[in-house]
């Protein structure tokens, strides 16, 4: 079993007793890139199963800029398994292997840049019927903690999540679509958290992932929940040895007249002192948003090549602003 830093345990990979608050979420989420054919994608599960409700998301880019996805909100009665809309998620072993998979439609998206209008995307892109069969074996520490004190200290209403981890993965598997068999092999990280949950409790985040082979992984965080509120580090995994990132900086070049990133820089200063500088170049893009009380969440999904120091890797660079309105 991989090593666990913070105080979690193994059977924190299934799922919780579900909390009294309205807005209690316990999400999973895997991301996936394979080196090889330069396709990956990410699944999330989002349980709000006091609402009745699970929010499903499957996003998968093709290496040409096109991509395939389906956001479905599906009926729950319950906080008992990750299993809703046709996705579905199983722990094989605690801590160290999962399965995901996805039997359904998602839309053919020629501009993935399309779902800046959801329901035109919906009604006016073809769908096509998947299969998606992943096994995640972990390749690094499963890290994060049980309570973020930052958090249960705010009404249910601001919190974004009280309990939250990560862990690094090696990814194979299959997908296929249209009678096609793709073989996908690579790498990715998984998240885990639960508790309330707002989008719209943060005003924005700049979110890394970052895998260079199997020994080699990094996430780098910047959370701004406010304008005198702003959480900046993340971590550098080797191996099973972790080491936090004690500063990041994020900047990045846009697309005109558009907030999606093109391409990314990450500076970052690790506990022991050092600096490294990692660049990013987006590959596929994909636009998401929340709504809620008058306020949009925009979540840009950009999936990215990582250059440092002559290594090369794969991941993902995830935005979310928070603005007034509903753009």
């Amino acid at each position: 079993m991989a090593k666990i830093i913070g105080n979690l345990v193994p059977e924190d990979d299934y799922t919780h007793p579900l909390g009294t608050e309205t807005n209690f979420n316990e999400s999973m989420y895997f991301n996936f890139f394979d080196t090889t054919k330069q396709m990956g994608g990410f699944v999330r599960l989002g349980n709000r199963a006091n609402e009745g409700r699970a929010e499903m998301t499957v996003a998968l880019y093709r290496p040409n800029g096109t991509a395939m996805f389906m956001f479905k909100r599906a009926e729950i009665a319950n906080n008992d398994a990750f299993d809703a809309g046709g996705l579905k998620f199983e722990v094989i072993e605690p801590a160290q292997k999962l399965r995901t998979v996805y039997r359904g439609s998602v839309l053919d998206l020629e501009e993935p840049r399309a779902l800046t209008d959801p329901k035109a995307a919906f009604t006016q892109n073809p769908a096509k019927k998947i299969e998606l069969d992943l096994v995640h074996d972990a390749v690094g520490a499963m890290y994060g903690g049980s309570k973020d004190k930052q958090e249960t200290d705010r009404p249910a209403e601001q919190q974004f999540g009280k309990a939250h981890y990560e862990q690094h993965m090696a990814v194979s598997g299959t997908l296929k679509v249209d009678g096609e068999t793709i073989d996908l092999s690579g790498y990715g990280l998984r998240d885990h958290s639960w508790g309330p949950r707002h989008w719209q409790s943060i005003a924005s985040y700049e979110w890394l992932t970052m895998n260079f082979g199997p020994d080699l992984g990094f996430m780098v965080s910047v959370i701004q929940r406010d304008a005198d509120n702003v959480r900046r580090g993340g971590v550098m995994i080797r191996g099973d040895e972790l080491e936090p990132l004690v500063w990041a900086e994020v900047t990045a070049e846009y697309e005109d007249g558009a907030p999606f990133h093109r391409t990314v820089r990450a500076d970052v200063k690790t506990q022991s002192g050092e600096e490294l500088r990692i660049d990013g170049k987006v590959l596929g893009f994909i636009p998401l948003r929340n709504r809620r009380g008058g306020m949009t969440t925009q979540i840009g999904e950009g999936m990215t090549q990582w250059h440092l120091d002559g290594k090369v890797g794969y991941g993902l660079s995830e935005f979310l602003r928070t603005i007034d309105g509903e753009a």
